[in-house]
């Protein structure tokens, strides 16, 4: 039975850290949704009603283009092993590049991951756990490494070509707000 609460509790906070992947729901009010796998260390509870997570350049950016448009979002973690649960993260949610003030603060939270992107801030205003029954037990061996090195390969401007090329606009052709260069320090 799904129950709901109005904040992040500190035995949904446990939940969370424990989870090596989780998922991003995000929609503009046209065109597809899309539903992203995120791994790597790249999430943090800021408090009962606010989470942040390390975005890194990746095949596509159609978080960043539905949030232009629509602010909602979802978040959800499953759980692989031990007790059947998942939960979910519902709330609005900005964007910040390493080109906005706001970065100096927020980045320090994560390890430096090359090809770093943004920074999500999702403000929750429910949380909602259910039963995770029908999720099959699955063992987690380790995370992957393989965008760490493709993006420690790039040089700054192949970083910045590719994500002109493949992350400014949606795959319904929507801007993301990306801007033309990032300061390679900041990422």
């Amino acid at each position: 039975m799904a129950k709901q609460f109005p904040a992040i509790r500190p035995e949904h906070q446990g939940f969370i850290e424990k989870q090596p992947v989780f998922f991003v729901g995000t929609a503009a009010a046209d065109g597809r949704v899309n539903v992203s796998p995120k791994g790597m260390d790249s999430l943090r509870v800021l408090g009962p009603n606010r989470v942040a997570w390390l975005n890194v350049t990746g095949s596509g950016n159609e978080t960043a283009a539905h949030l232009l448009q629509l602010p909602r979002m979802t978040l959800m973690f499953c759980a692989f092993g031990g007790a059947p649960l998942i939960l979910r993260l519902y709330g609005e949610a900005h964007m910040v590049q390493p080109i906005d003030a706001e970065w100096t603060d927020l980045a320090p939270l994560f390890p430096p991951l090359p090809g770093s992107r943004q920074i999500y801030l999702l403000d929750v205003d429910l949380v909602q756990t259910s039963c995770g029954m029908a999720v099959p037990l699955m063992e987690f061996q380790e995370g992957r490494e393989n965008l760490n090195e493709v993006h420690r390969k790039l040089s700054d401007e192949q970083l910045n070509d590719y994500r002109q090329r493949k992350n400014a606009q949606s795959i319904d052709g929507f801007a993301t707000g990306l801007p033309e260069a990032i300061n390679p320090q900041l990422s």
